[in-house]
């Protein structure tokens, strides 16, 4: 991007309270200075003349309300250096790390300041571990966590035990922080890699039945209703059921996530090689991809996560049922899901956004991003800009889990103001 420029005239998203209009705007070595006519004079007096960009959008960052950062300082896998890198080429300014690492994060020894030293724009903040080793076998020091930094609890991407949740949630050492719990409760998912369903019987897909995730879902609603003092946040659900259950709860329903890859992908759509299969929780059939679409556009789910953990070249070579599960690539996520939900749902992009960024900030209890004057924190999308998915893309994560790999997207992110 030039060191001055003028987008005039561009669509142009401020914050949550506004919608989407076409202005102008005035960006000065990646600092936004200026709106409007404002920007127009002010580019006048710099004699800088103006760049047409109707169909692309300036828009506030975007929020991931949960990743994996297992190697922050070292190793072939992701580190903070590489995230930030990624993060910001995508638009992503705040990531929140779950506790799981070489290092689990569950105690304040642990909560490694990543800020320090740091002039980098993508903030990285710390979900504390809810209980020793995320194993369900004790609860950590929940006081001293969050004294230290943590943004809430979480364990990993499974069902923490309810006799555990209830007892950190009566002693309320978190007040009024959140605590995020995955509705997936591994020994009735069993070996299962598919929602269960005739596609996946007739593939010989090991199946993953529902009630892996319902049950959870209700005996945390349940303890959400018991302890309305507290913050439960849902992760990633992944069902219709779920969403019905959720709608069924009614107006105080608990803050929730759902991953972005199951907005995308189900057990119909997937070659039998492709490595989205192997994800958790399971992929579902078309009518839960559906049902989870209408849940993100009339903001029943709060947040699209995505919950990226980097996997390098001699993980990939495992056969997918002994693969560990997930995917990597921040910079695909919002490319993706503008064809899915604007484009194809003819979702409006204030709902988009209110799934990528606002939403997510409201999950782990930050203020929403916004367009300010003097601030670098804006990207601007190009609906329309074709590209290669590359594993040497500058913006690609170092893991080798990337979906889409040598496949067209339409859409991309071609500038922003964060630095890393």
């Amino acid at each position: 991007m030039n060191n001055t420029l003028l987008l005039d005239p561009v669509r142009v998203l401020r914050g949550i309270e506004y919608s989407v209009e076409l202005s102008a705007v005035l960006i000065e070595a990646g600092v936004l200075t200026a709106f409007g006519e404002e920007s127009r004079q002010k580019a006048i007096g710099l004699g800088v003349a103006s760049t047409a960009a109707p169909t692309q959008i300036v828009a506030p960052c975007l929020v991931d309300p949960h990743s994996i950062l297992e190697t922050p300082c070292n190793g072939t896998h992701e580190t903070i250096e590489s995230l930030r890198r990624c993060a910001a080429s995508a638009g992503y300014g705040q990531i929140a790390l779950l506790p799981r690492g070489r290092v689990w994060r569950d105690r304040p020894d642990c909560l490694q300041d990543f800020s320090r030293g740091s002039t980098s724009d993508v903030h990285l903040h710390l979900w504390g571990g809810f209980s020793q080793n995320g194993r369900s076998k004790g609860l950590t020091p929940h006081r001293d966590l969050i004294e230290h930094g943590a943004i809430g609890l979480a364990d990993d991407d499974a069902f923490i035990s309810p006799q555990l949740l209830e007892q950190g949630l009566l002693l309320g050492e978190m007040g009024s922080f959140p605590v995020l719990v995955a509705p997936r409760d591994p020994v009735l998912q069993g070996d299962g890699m598919v929602r269960e369903g005739v596609e996946a019987l007739r593939a010989g897909w090991p199946q993953d039945p529902l009630t892996s995730e319902i049950l959870p879902l209700i005996q945390l609603l349940a303890l959400q209703k018991r302890h309305h003092d507290r913050h439960l946040r849902l992760m990633n659900l992944s069902t219709a059921a779920a969403v019905e259950h959720l709608v069924a709860y009614g107006r105080d329903a608990p803050l929730s996530s759902v991953n972005w890859w199951h907005l995308l992908a189900d057990r119909n759509g997937l070659v039998a090689e492709a490595l989205g299969w192997r994800v958790h929780p399971s992929l579902g059939g078309p009518k839960d991809r559906e049902q989870l679409i209408d849940a993100v556009l009339n903001r029943t789910i709060t947040a699209i996560s995505v919950h990226a953990i980097s996997l390098d070249d001699e993980d990939m070579l495992l056969p997918s049922d002994q693969r560990r599960p997930g995917l990597c690539g921040h910079h695909l996520v919002l490319p993706a899901l503008w064809e899915a939900l604007v484009n194809q749902h003819k979702g409006s992009i204030e709902s988009l956004w209110h799934a990528l960024s606002f939403g997510p900030s409201a999950l782990i209890d930050q203020p929403p991003e916004q367009l300010s004057q003097g601030s670098r924190r804006w990207l601007l999308f190009d609906p329309n800009h074709l590209w290669t998915v590359r594993r040497d893309d500058p913006q690609a994560p170092r893991g080798a889990n990337v979906p889409f790999l040598g496949q067209q997207l339409t859409g991309r992110v071609i500038a922003s103001g964060l630095s890393y």
